[in-house]
């Protein structure tokens, strides 16, 4: 396992003005308080409509209503090409509810024209007509604590294919789509879920591991991050532990 000194990462916000729903800024304070606080030195930028990306570490990106879905999209699949090398590269990528589905190969809404997304899953998500509002329990298998929490608030249905495997599995709540107990999508480092909440914040140890994966793409492989003292986190995240729906 490496610890290494004078370390940094690069963090894009993919399009804060129009995607960031229910506290999704919340991820971004997240992976940098606890990147400073290992003293990995972190610069973010937020990326607007009209400005190129490449070049970063993590990106990530929140939720909107489908108008703001609409705009970026159009933004998103002009530098299609530039985020499929960034993912074929290693970098980390998070969405999050209409990000994560803009992730996907396309969104269908109800009597609206089809949302080409990107492609970094092999996903799509179609308009259902049932909203799934609460909070979400997810079991993991390649996290430690296993559990994620957060909250759902969505109607999109989203189906994995292929190489896409979900998160996990939906303890509590909807999930992808209410019916195969997915919650989630992860493929090489690009992960996406319908957890708001805001997510990070509730759940450390993927913060953690994010951050592990950004810097093993940057460093190299077998990176130990510096332990910090989540009490107080771990607490606050077992308390929401199979919280009702």
């Amino acid at each position: 396992m490496k610890i290494m000194n004078n370390l940094s990462l690069k963090i894009a916000h993919l399009y804060p003005k129009l995607l960031n729903l229910y506290g999704d800024i919340g991820n971004i304070i997240t992976l940098r308080n606890r990147c400073i606080w290992r003293s990995i030195n972190v610069e973010i930028t937020d990326i607007n409509l009209g400005d190129e990306v490449s070049g970063y570490d993590i990106y990530f990106i929140g939720g909107g209503q489908d108008k703001q879905q609409e705009d970026v999209a159009a933004e998103l699949l002009a530098q299609k090409d530039k985020f499929l090398q960034e993912r074929d590269k290693n970098s980390v990528f998070l969405g999050i509810c209409g990000g994560y589905q803009l992730f996907g190969h396309y969104y269908q809404p109800h009597n609206k024209p089809r949302l080409q997304g990107i492609s970094l899953l092999d996903a799509y998500t179609i308009a259902g007509d049932k909203r799934f509002i609460g909070n979400v329990t997810v079991q993991t298998d390649f996290l430690s604590p296993s559990t994620l929490v957060g909250f759902e608030n969505h109607s999109g249905l989203t189906y994995l294919q292929g190489d896409t495997l979900p998160i996990g599995k939906s303890i509590i709540g909807a999930g992808n789509n209410g019916q195969d107990k997915s919650e989630g999508a992860r493929f090489k480092n690009v992960f996406g879920t319908y957890l708001h909440g805001s997510l990070l914040p509730k759940n450390p140890h993927f913060a953690d591991y994010l951050i592990s994966l950004a810097l093993e793409k940057k460093y190299g492989n077998n990176f130990e991050l510096t332990p910090l003292d989540d009490a107080l986190e771990i607490q606050t995240h077992n308390a929401l532990v199979s919280k009702g729906y």
